[in-house]
């Protein structure tokens, strides 16, 4: 693991972003019926893009999650599974295997197609983490299916006073994330804050980004957000990033953002696409057996 400290206290955002608007996420359930939060909702998708869905879940009951994920498509985003507890099994059409478990990232791209699933490897105990779907520009929609496991030890941390940042993609105060992508040049941050700790992440003003926090509660400028609740961060002309303040307990929240695509959104359930017309392609090819050939 790639630890980089930083010892002295430094101010690096001058103009600061705001919240926008606060999201609570609704209850569903998905695959072979595992309950989880779906904090970024279709109905986000233009506002928030590239960033597609975030769903989160976290459960000490099995029966929540023991169903797991069966084999189901995906043509035309990436996929990004962080593991917080528990143990995962992937499998998918183009010959991969990973095992995730605690603190590791499972990164996919499907591309033209793939077929996959995602099974518990327990039968007890707590699961929890998050997924994020993140779109393809429509060039690189059709490139061929990608999957990389990053376990734990393979993710950058950054030590600020009072912080702990792992880097799962982009960048944070000079130290590299596991992931990098130019097209969206998304940056996903966990961020661990000791009580009254601050941290401070420069952002592109032109980046869509929000803050999930899933431990305790924490201010962005004077706007409190609490736990399970995910933070629009306002695209503010001239800003350059955003300020995170822990209250009197220690917090835990994701921090992502991206460059937006800004191309016309076409979903239908696993498939993402720019038209209707390419939706129809892709429920044809999985249909017929040729989405991941």
């Amino acid at each position: 693991m790639t630890i980089a400290n930083t010892d002295a206290e430094t101010t690096t955002v001058q103009r600061p972003r705001a919240v926008e608007r606060l999201v609570i996420g609704q209850a569903t359930h998905d695959g072979a019926g595992v309950k989880l939060t779906r904090v970024l909702t279709q109905d986000l998708q233009q506002r928030l893009d590239p960033f597609l869905m975030l769903d989160a879940f976290g459960t000490d009951n099995p029966g929540d999650y023991i169903g797991g994920f069966p084999d189901h498509p995906h043509r035309g985003f990436e996929t990004v599974t962080y593991m917080i507890a528990g143990r995962m099994r992937h499998r998918d059409s183009a010959g991969h295997e990973g095992l995730l478990t605690n603190g590791g990232v499972q990164w996919m791209t499907a591309g033209r197609g793939v077929i996959h699933s995602e099974m518990p490897e327990q039968e007890d105990g707590r699961m929890e983490g998050f997924q994020l779907w993140l779109n393809l520009g429509a060039s690189d929609k059709m490139q061929p299916a990608w999957y990389r496991d990053i376990p734990t030890a393979e993710i950058p941390e950054l030590r600020r006073p009072g912080a702990t940042v792992r880097v799962i993609a982009g960048e944070s105060h000079g130290q590299p994330g596991a992931v990098r992508r130019e097209r969206t040049a998304p940056l996903y941050l966990d961020i661990h804050l000791e009580p009254h700790a601050r941290f401070e992440q420069t952002l592109p003003a032109t980046h869509n980004a929000f803050v999930y926090v899933y431990r305790g509660a924490l201010n962005v400028g004077d706007r409190r957000v609490d736990s399970q609740r995910m933070a629009v961060l306002a695209n503010t002309a001239g800003s350059d990033g955003v300020v995170l303040q822990a209250l009197d307990a220690p917090v835990k929240a994701l921090l992502i953002a991206g460059a937006p695509l800004r191309e016309p959104i076409a979903q239908y359930g696993p498939f993402v696409m720019n038209t209707r017309e390419q939706l129809m392609q892709a429920v044809h090819d999985y249909q017929s057996g040729r989405l991941a050939a």
